[in-house]
């Protein structure tokens, strides 16, 4: 059985960019393949959150996934710096890692330019810590959004340069990995790109918020003054809406719009409250489950246990083997 891994940072409650751009395939992928899914609370320092920021945030997403529906028999559901082999592999693969390769990551690059006060060697070294992840348990496949193929692809080189460096055929070359033909990417409301909470909180719908504020948000969402001649090609912020109802409405609602729009007819407002009232109805039972969840401390915590056991003893077996091949022997 092929091995999957893939993880979300606890930088907040889960959005629906990070369901469908990858919680829906790890339902999918659990049954079918030996599946790590972590929180990577380790990948979240590089912006300083507080202690108790951190904690609350780990304990939601890890609610958030039991009630989206991972199943920890079926699967290993982990918190990251349970696992501290993770950071000795870092350091590594760090070793081998080069200075301009990391400052030619489109993902620290964008860090710099958005937070220049910040940029801080984590930054830098980010697409290290997330080959680690992969490595260490010698995946095979990994659900990234499209904006996360170019870290995949620095995952394939630093593994093949340590087969390389150590004649060794012993890092297999994961590949990306989604049930459609293409990577999905969840727009955000705001218009301005994917969905994402460092987009600020009108860009996101949260799985755990109740129906008033998610209608506002999507009410609020950037639109244009409408089309001016038929089938016209739509602007990004109302393609977008269109993307967002691609994921919770019925196709025939999705064609009456489309049409609406390409003959000139289209009421934002009215799309818009479809979409809100789409989008309740598929969020309302999902959200029942996250309270739920969130009141059961004993059942966070075992999961927690749980996934911590399973994945140290995968990561434990790499890093026995990893030590050995760099020369990494005990006298004693």
């Amino acid at each position: 059985m092929e091995t999957v891994v893939s993880g979300i940072r606890p930088t907040g409650k889960l959005h629906i960019g990070n369901y469908f751009g990858a919680v829906a395939n790890f339902l999918k992928m659990q049954y079918e393949y030996n599946c790590y899914f972590f929180i990577a609370d380790i990948h979240s320092l590089t912006t300083h959150p507080t202690p108790a920021d951190l904690h609350n945030s780990v304990r939601q997403v890890l609610a958030e996934n039991i009630a989206v529906g991972l199943d920890i028999d079926k699967c290993t559901l982990f918190i990251q710096s349970d696992v501290p082999e993770i950071p000795e592999l870092y350091t590594y693969l760090n070793m081998n890692a080069y200075k301009g390769e990391l400052e030619r990551a489109a993902s620290f690059k964008e860090k710099v330019r958005s937070n220049p006060d910040n940029v801080n060697a984590g930054l830098l070294t980010y697409p290290v810590l997330m080959a680690t992840d992969i490595l260490i348990h010698k995946a095979h496949k990994v659900p990234v959004g499209k904006d996360q193929e170019q870290h995949l692809e620095m995952t394939r080189t630093f593994g093949n340069r340590f087969n390389r460096l150590y004649n060794v055929e012993y890092f297999p070359e994961a590949q990306a990995f989604s049930y459609s033909d293409k990577l999905v990417k969840v727009p955000g409301l705001t218009g301005v790109g994917k969905m994402s909470k460092s987009g600020g909180d009108a860009d996101a719908i949260f799985l755990a918020d109740d129906e008033a504020v998610n209608t506002k948000k999507i009410m609020r969402a950037k639109t244009d003054a409408g089309p001016t001649q038929p089938n016209q090609k739509k602007p990004d912020e109302v393609q977008n809406l269109f993307d967002l109802m691609k994921l919770v409405s019925a196709m025939d609602v999705i064609e009456n719009f489309d049409s609406a729009y390409n003959n000139c007819s289209i009421r934002y407002g009215d799309m818009k409250k479809q979409l809100a009232y789409d989008m309740e109805v598929f969020l309302k039972p999902i959200r029942e489950k996250i309270a739920d969840a969130l009141k059961n401390e004993t059942v966070l915590a075992q999961a927690a246990k749980l996934g911590a056991e399973k994945a140290r003893e995968s990561a434990s077996k790499t890093l026995k083997e990893v030590r050995e091949i760099i020369g990494f022997r005990k006298f004693y």
